[in-house]
């Protein structure tokens, strides 16, 4: 029973990971990240400082981190079958008129293949 979260150092991968925290917590299920873009190698980076925020109710499983080459949609299903994921968690840009009807293809890809739940969050909702 996890709750899976694609993350990457963005607005709406950090809105995706503070609402993966919140639903973890709130289903009292572990947290597992799979960070899609590779780690700054010049000391802690905004993940690091996200994840150092997360409550003490909330299991942090070890951050999956995509391998170069890998292709995003493919590393968040495979996490999610391999970690037992009941939820999948992901971040999708504001679009522009003529663009809101379509999808990054990592997002689309994980809502059409996904066997469990998928929650999309974006990082800023009109007032």
């Amino acid at each position: 029973m996890t709750v899976l979260v694609a993350y990457n150092p963005s607005p709406h991968g950090e809105a995706a990971l503070r609402t993966a925290i919140d639903e973890a917590a709130r289903r009292r299920a572990p947290l597992h990240v799979v960070a899609l873009a590779p780690p700054d190698d010049g000391g802690p980076g905004p993940l690091e400082a996200l994840l150092a925020a997360v409550p003490d109710t909330v299991e942090v499983q070890p951050v999956t981190v995509r391998p170069h080459g890998t292709e995003p949609a493919d590393l968040i299903l495979d996490t999610t079958e391999r970690t037992g994921a009941v939820l999948v968690v992901i971040g999708s840009r504001k679009r522009s008129s003529t663009g809101t009807f379509l999808m990054g293809t990592t997002t689309q890809r994980v809502l059409l293949d996904s066997p469990v739940p998928v929650l999309v969050v974006k990082d800023v909702y009109d007032a």
